[in-house]
């Protein structure tokens, strides 16, 4: 199918996928979970992944931040080939560049919300280590958690892990956030205050990724990609990206 990319073509953009291919190995008849996906996605642009179960979706997804790697393809992010990093330099990569948000969370459960914070900054470097906690903190606020840093995350409401867990996204201060389902495990009202904490990071320029079967949340991004049975079907840009 033709490439799917973003009316200025002509600029460079932050993340390109040049026909990439996944295919997972059932056995008896191993499955194609993407075919062939052309994508370009800019600085600044705030996207949808919408599709069934099943579509594709979160594999895409997991192709940009290289939690899984492509059967054949090309992704570019930043200049960085992405599919041909090892595991060790795609860590440190994905560390700092990348902020990948979860539909459960996923904070360490012996850890403060401070240290869960802390810890992506120890990892990859970032920051001179005076400096990691009162960065941490800065995000905390930036989350309305300050008052919760020294809490372990069993103490806090979905909401609260949701936006704290969006906080360790930022604590390397990646260009890209990318977020599968976060919204899918809370109420619409804490739904809504998430998903307006992205809307303002991409004020910021920050360029955010974000799988969801939510068709209002799909209705709110600025640029939706329907993906079925592998393929990217439609593209809707709903809203210009900030700056364009």
């Amino acid at each position: 199918m033709p490439q799917i990319i973003t009316p200025d073509t002509a600029e460079s953009a932050l993340l390109r996928l040049t026909e990439v291919v996944k295919v997972y190995d059932g056995g008896d008849a191993p499955f194609t979970a993407l075919k062939g996906i052309n994508l370009d996605i800019h600085t600044g642009e705030f996207v949808g992944i919408i599709g069934k179960s099943g579509s594709g979706k979160t594999t895409l997804i997991n192709m940009i931040t290289g939690i899984d790697h492509p059967t054949a393809g090309e992704i570019i992010i930043d200049g960085t080939p992405v599919h041909s990093l090892g595991e060790n330099d795609l860590a440190r990569w994905r560390g700092r560049t990348i902020g990948v948000v979860f539909q459960f969370f996923q904070l360490l459960p012996t850890l403060t919300v401070l240290e869960n914070i802390v810890l992506p900054m120890d990892f990859c470097r970032m920051w001179a280590p005076r400096e990691r906690t009162e960065r941490a903190m800065d995000l905390l606020e930036q989350v309305e958690l300050a008052d919760q840093a020294n809490k372990l995350p069993a103490a806090l409401s979905g909401g609260q892990q949701q936006r704290a867990a969006i906080a360790r996204a930022l604590a390397n201060d990646p260009p890209i956030l990318a977020a599968d389902e976060p919204t899918g495990n809370l109420d619409s009202k804490t739904a809504d205050a998430v998903f307006g904490l992205f809307e303002r990071l991409v004020e910021q320029h920050k360029t955010i990724i974000m799988v969801t079967h939510d068709n209002d949340m799909a209705n709110r991004v600025r640029r939706a990609l329907h993906v079925s049975d592998g393929e990217i079907v439609e593209e809707r840009v709903l809203r210009p990206r900030h700056g364009a």
